[in-house]
């Protein structure tokens, strides 16, 4: 790609590719001159879609394709063309996912931000527009609300949204910074990358790029998805958060963190503790045992609240551009 003034940027498209075969072709045809390669991942496909990317790459050269003997997950195959396109020097990388839902016609849109230096990092958000929204099956709406605001808490992204969108930008400089062996190889792989990329400082930002739903079949189960996310999740929060306030760095807001944890869960504790002896002595308990309990927990609560506050003042990305 040509940039009046610039030296010429060299972008990449990796697409992992698992049973969509019926969408990969048109979408391979629609990417436009602007990308320099087209990384087609075979993630073991049952459908061979690696092959139908081999064929086309005979007209088109920029195509190249990796096939793996074994499925490594979407995370594991967006690696393995991440590793592929640093290889081939890219400036910027983009994943783009195989099943047609996203336009590949949007990608400049996608890379604006990191071309012009303002993110390291770019997303695309389903939930911008209203009527793109309601093209959306209502389950999966439901399950983007969910994991939206956990991801919030476990990433420290609080302005983004959609952290499940798999339409997203990065940077070469900012790719190299990410340790990809860490990152998870399924489908909490964009969710993992955000957590990373705030480990780093990386700035992110939301494209408002809907989604096109037709009659794609999805691999994810919404059911296991969900208690899988949100075992992750909690688990990336509370690495975020030692990471970022007690091994890197401590500030009030650590002191604000550890008093609410500690006030709210002496305040809970000690309420429970108190509710089950009046039960089982059937007594009433003193006024000042109350007091404490509620200055507890009210304190725990507001101390929480101001460190939340800190963290998102500090959050390392910007707003939604239009």
């Amino acid at each position: 790609m040509n940039t009046s003034g610039m030296e010429p940027i060299t972008i990449s498209v990796v697409i992992p590719a698992f049973k969509v075969s019926r969408h990969l072709r048109n979408l391979l045809q629609r990417i436009g001159e602007e990308v320099t390669h087209i990384i087609v991942v075979d993630d073991f496909c049952p459908e061979e879609s690696g092959k139908i990317a081999l064929d086309l790459s005979k007209t088109d050269t920029r195509i190249s394709v990796i096939f793996h003997d074994q499925n490594m997950g979407v995370g594991g195959a967006v690696k393995s063309g991440y590793t592929k396109a640093l290889a081939l020097e890219s400036d910027i990388i983009v994943k783009l996912d195989g099943d047609g839902q996203m336009n590949p016609e949007d990608i400049l849109k996608l890379i604006d931000p990191i071309l012009n230096d303002s993110a390291n990092y770019s997303k695309g958000n389903r939930f911008y527009d209203v009527e793109a929204i309601l093209q959306m099956p209502r389950i999966r709406i439901l399950g983007n609300l969910v994991l939206s605001f956990i991801s919030k808490l476990s990433t420290g992204y609080w302005m983004l949204f959609d952290p499940n969108n798999g339409f997203t930008a990065i940077s070469s400089k900012t790719l190299r910074n990410v340790p990809l062996h860490k990152v998870d190889d399924r489908y909490f792989f964009e969710s993992d990358m955000l957590f990373r990329l705030n480990l780093i400082r990386a700035n992110v930002v939301d494209i408002p790029l809907p989604a096109i739903y037709g009659s794609e079949i999805s691999n994810l189960s919404l059911t296991r998805a969900l208690f899988e996310f949100l075992y992750k999740h909690n688990r990336n929060f509370w690495k975020r958060i030692a990471y970022s306030y007690f091994l890197r760095e401590f500030t009030l807001a650590s002191i604000e963190f550890l008093l609410g944890i500690l006030l709210l869960t002496f305040g809970i504790g000690f309420g429970f503790f108190n509710f089950m002896n009046s039960q089982i002595n059937n007594s009433a308990t003193p006024t000042g045992t109350l007091i404490l309990i509620a200055l507890s927990v009210l304190s725990g609560l507001q101390f929480l609240l101001g460190f939340f506050s800190y963290d998102i003042q500090i959050s390392p990305s910007s707003r939604r551009r239009n």
